[in-house]
């Protein structure tokens, strides 16, 4: 789908804001029961490292004196635990203790935890490393956050969507409300990458809008997530064909004791999850469906445009032996939309018609682990989404987009990590992905910004390639307090016949028992989009993007629950398409399609950030966050400019406070610098009916300050059998009008403009049975 029916499709969503609660649901709102079930906390304690079981590790709930010693196989279990949000520390000799926020403990459930210690490489009487809240990776010691299952469950303004609790961070610029694409540090949606259980999926969002990384939606049920770790710059070897960041997601297992299940639904749908033990609990199997019915409430009240879409997630876990056991993971997304030609004359828009797509991921990942000392993940998936797309024209309904492509892979990966005899560790790889693409897509001819006119595009030809990437890191401690990651990446693309070596290192130096300098550089590789290097045979000469990381920061342990960390970073982009023809233009941002691209387009991103975090300790969390950064092209007529993307400054305020074991409450509050522009030229553009630039002012004005305030009140309700909570989400609070960009109308023949979301009321229940 291309950028301007992604808008259409944008504005859309949640069109219809209101909702209750099922007479059914009310009734079991009652005054909870007394007569509870007991509530208990179970999981297993790893190495981090080589997943090795612990045993005789201390499992402790803090605050009070429940306890209990991990047995061979490193498990645990802690009856009659208070309801509420815990806090457990686990310590182990020779390791580094860990303290888990977060740990929900309901009524009639066993909350299953899964924590993973660190062998400690820092032996000094003078120097003891003590545990904390954050998860660190020796691998990625920069630019990397973490957020468990509870804290984006509950982030105001995300609605359950992994994407857009990362709209908190200073990395992430401001762009829309209405598409949750992640625009890291001066990049593109183009340049994230998505792993999940070690398998790449290529867009996590309903809508998917080709080439890129964005949607308006998001596809993944936070309920199935057990940690998200977020990289903004600076990861390791281990990924690969990305430019600005990587998002690791792990799924939770099912329970492997009993059947449990969960309802959920909010004014956007309704889902379903299911879960429960296999072959008599040496597995589990974990499933949800959810079902959007905003299109009938648009049909009960006759007006508006809503979407249809629904999602299917499945994971299944068994254990071949101790040490060996299979993952079956499936993901997949349907969705549809239809705008009648009389709805987009209403609101001036310049496009009607219906969009249909289909998104899918399925595959099994094989874990085997050694006696202590390594542990393999290798994994065989297959992505596949498809296109049916089809737009004309308002004015005079001639077809202007027809796009019935498909994008297919398989892809074999292998992650592998083994500890050398003084403590070292080294960890290698490989993957291999073929490509079965077929791309069937009409694009109209156009009059483009610059007033030329742009001939009509047909792409009609199937491509079939193979990308390969082997990888290796090395973490070597060379002296007490220094520890060094030296890693590299050699890539080949058959397509074009490239082929890059990627150098990376990254470090830390412990300054102190509280505070580390931490720092990175390295060298990343991106293929051009093949949905770009199809439209053109000659595009195959196009060298591939590069971007090379520098990045240096200092963080410090203010206390076990909160850091401090202060980052500078540089971010150099070489071989960027640009079209001769719109010698002012960044095509890498702006999109389009393009007769001719020279590869000899730079860009960079310079900025520094700070982020003061303080993870949920008794009754009170948040995060504040700010930076301030610069983010230039230089175009194919030689003259810099500012990106699309670039806000300049960006300040994020979130937090939130839980009164009891029934109330909590949570607030967003982001302000952001306006993005550049282009204006429009009014002379030319009313003489041609088009929207053309003035190309005197490219990206030469910006729009105004961003500003938005969410505030989200959860209520629980713990029963015998069951557990609800109730929420109300109120988005935008003052109703801040946000603009998200200025359009030429051609219906009216005027300037328009596309605003964010307005004043969004959003209640939903959670109701597990």
């Amino acid at each position: 789908m291309n950028k301007a029916c992604l808008k259409i499709l944008s504005i859309s969503l949640l069109t219809v804001m209101y909702g209750a609660v099922p007479a059914r649901c009310q009734d079991a709102a009652a005054p909870e029961s007394r007569e509870q079930k007991a509530s208990a906390i179970s999981g297993a304690v790893r190495d981090a490292e080589t997943t090795a079981p612990l045993s005789g590790a201390n499992v402790l709930v803090v605050g009070t004196s429940l306890g209990a010693v991990t047995d061979s196989l490193g498990k645990f279990t802690l009856q009659g635990v208070q309801l509420g949000n815990q806090l457990l520390k686990i310590s182990y000799t020779g390791y580094e203790s860990a303290l888990i926020p977060d740990v929900v403990v309901r009524s009639g459930r066993t909350s299953v935890i899964l924590a993973g210690l660190r062998m400690k490489t820092i032996e000094l009487e003078s120097l003891t490393v003590e545990g904390s809240e954050f998860r660190e990776t020796a691998e990625e010691p920069v630019s990397t956050v973490g957020f468990s299952n509870e804290e984006i469950r509950r982030a105001p303004g995300s609605a359950g969507d992994v994407s857009r609790i990362f709209s908190v961070l200073p990395s992430i610029a401001k762009v829309n409300d209405q598409v949750n694409g992640l625009v890291v540090r001066g990049g593109n949606p183009a340049e994230n990458g998505f792993y999940i259980d070690n398998m790449e999926i290529p867009n996590i969002n309903h809508y998917p809008q080709q080439g890129s990384s964005s949607g308006p939606i998001g596809l993944l049920n936070v309920d199935f997530l057990q940690d998200v770790n977020f990289s903004a710059g600076g990861f390791s070897a281990a990924y690969g064909d990305r430019l600005s960041s990587v998002m690791d997601i792990r799924f939770r297992e099912g329970n492997r004791r009993e059947f449990d299940s969960q309802l959920d639904m909010n004014m956007a749908g309704l889902g379903l999850v299911g879960e429960g033990p296999l072959a008599g609990g040496k597995g589990s199997w974990l499933f949800s469906a959810r079902k959007s019915y905003l299109d009938l409430l648009v049909d009960a009240i006759g007006t508006g445009v809503a979407p249809q879409y629904s999602d299917y997630q499945g994971k299944a876990v068994i254990d071949l032996s101790s040490r060996q056991r299979l993952e079956f993971l499936g993901v997949a997304g349907i969705d549809h939309i239809n705008f009648d030609k009389k709805t987009s004359l209403d609101d001036g828009k310049n496009f009607y018609g219906r969009a249909d797509n289909v998104e899918n991921m399925v595959g099994v990942n094989w874990s085997w682990r050694g006696e202590s000392n390594w542990h393999s993940e290798t994994s065989f998936s297959r992505m596949y989404t498809r296109y049916k797309d089809r737009f004309s024209a308002t004015d005079d309904d001639s077809l202007g987009v027809d796009d019935r492509s498909s994008e297919a892979s398989l892809t074999l990966r292998n992650v592998t990590y083994y500890r050398l005899a003084g403590g070292d560790g080294f960890k290698f790889g490989f993957e291999e992905k073929h490509i079965d693409n077929n791309y069937d897509s009409y694009f109209k001819d156009y009059r483009d910004q610059y007033g030329n006119l742009v001939p009509a595009l047909t792409v009609n030809r199937p491509v079939n390639t193979d990308r390969l990437g082997a990888f290796f890191i090395y973490n070597w401690n060379p002296v007490p307090r220094l520890e060094l990651n030296l890693g590299g990446r050699a890539d080949h693309f058959t397509y074009n016949g490239n082929s890059h070596f990627s150098p990376r290192i990254s470090f830390t130096v412990k300054l102190s028992e509280k505070t580390a300098l931490n720092g990175s550089a390295g060298t990343y590789y991106q293929n051009l989009p093949l949905a770009i290097l199809s439209q053109n045979r000659d595009f195959k000469e196009l060298r591939d993007l590069e971007s090379v990381h520098f990045i240096l920061g200092i963080s410090r342990l203010v206390s076990e629950n909160t850091r401090l960390t202060v980052e500078a970073y540089d971010k150099e982009y070489r071989h960027f398409p640009l079209d001769p023809t719109k010698p002012g233009l960044f095509p890498a941002d702006e999109g389009a399609s393009h007769e001719r691209l020279v590869d000899s387009g730079r860009a960079f991103t310079r900025g520094i950030e700070v982020v003061l975090q303080k993870k949920l300790a008794v009754d009170f969390y948040g995060l504040v966050s700010g930076s301030v950064y610069q983010s230039r092209y230089q175009g194919y007529d030689g003259i810099w400019r500012d990106r699309i993307y670039g806000n300049r400054y960006l300040f994020s305020l979130e937090g939130g406070r839980i009164f009891s074991q029934k109330w909590e409450s949570s607030l967003r509050w982001v302000f952001a610098g306006g993005r550049p522009y282009t204006p429009f030229d009014l002379t030319a553009t009313r003489a041609l009916d088009t929207g053309i630039y003035d190309l005197s002012r490219i990206n030469g004005k910006r729009h105004p300050a961003y500003h938005s305030l969410n505030f989200r009140v959860d209520r629980r309700f713990n029963f015998r059998d069951s557990n609800l909570v109730l929420y109300w989400d109120l988005w935008n609070v003052y109703n801040r009008k946000n603009i998200a960009s200025y359009y030429w109308n051609e219906v009216e023949n005027k300037v328009d403009r596309e605003n964010q979301w307005s004043l969004l009321p959003v209640f939903g229940l959670e109701w597990e049975f």
